[in-house]
């Protein structure tokens, strides 16, 4: 089984607003780095994607060590995803798990591995940590310089917007 170390990390400029995720994945002497962004999210948002995108990369079984600076991260697939799954997706208040297609998504694929959850502290002069934060920093600059202000104003009204949110929830929920 083959032993992999991910960093990973999220961030919006904004919250809501563009956002990137980054992370390096280390397995043996081979490194990748990944990235990526979308125009209107939440650092929640994207913190989950940096996990699930690095995950989504092996190919094979493997015994995975993630660090990542979110707690809401670790602590969501460690401590609270257990209980959600078993009151059908429901927070201890009876409110939907907010994230909920992502959570499902995540939760797919640390089934496929053996994988532990570390938290590191962010901006703390970590190499491997700064540099996820460089990456998901890089995709925030790219976005903006992609698209207009306006652009970025629409694609965050339509973001917040309570109709879009349940469709995006629906639509994403049904393909896990």
């Amino acid at each position: 089984m083959n032993s992999v170390v991910i960093y990973t990390d999220g961030g919006c400029e904004g919250n809501p607003g563009p956002g990137g995720w980054g992370a390096v994945v280390r397995c043996g002497e081979s490194v990748r780095e990944i990235s990526g962004g979308e125009l209107a999210t939440t650092n929640n948002r994207m913190e989950l994607r940096a996990a699930i995108e690095s995950l989504a990369t092996l190919t094979e079984r493997s015994e995975v060590c993630v660090f990542t600076d979110s707690q809401y991260l670790k602590n969501g697939i460690t401590k609270w995803i257990s209980g959600w799954k078993r009151k059908g997706w429901l927070t201890s208040t009876r409110e939907p798990v907010k994230n909920v297609d992502l959570w499902k998504r995540l939760d797919e694929l640390v089934a496929q591995h053996r994988v532990t959850w570390k938290w590191v502290k962010g901006h703390a002069g970590h190499a491997d940590n700064e540099r996820c934060d460089g990456l998901a920093g890089r995709e925030i600059t790219k976005l903006k310089q992609q698209h207009s202000k306006s652009d970025r104003h629409a694609a965050l009204a339509t973001f917040k917007n309570p109709a879009v949110i349940e469709t995006r929830t629906l639509q994403q929920a049904s393909l896990f």
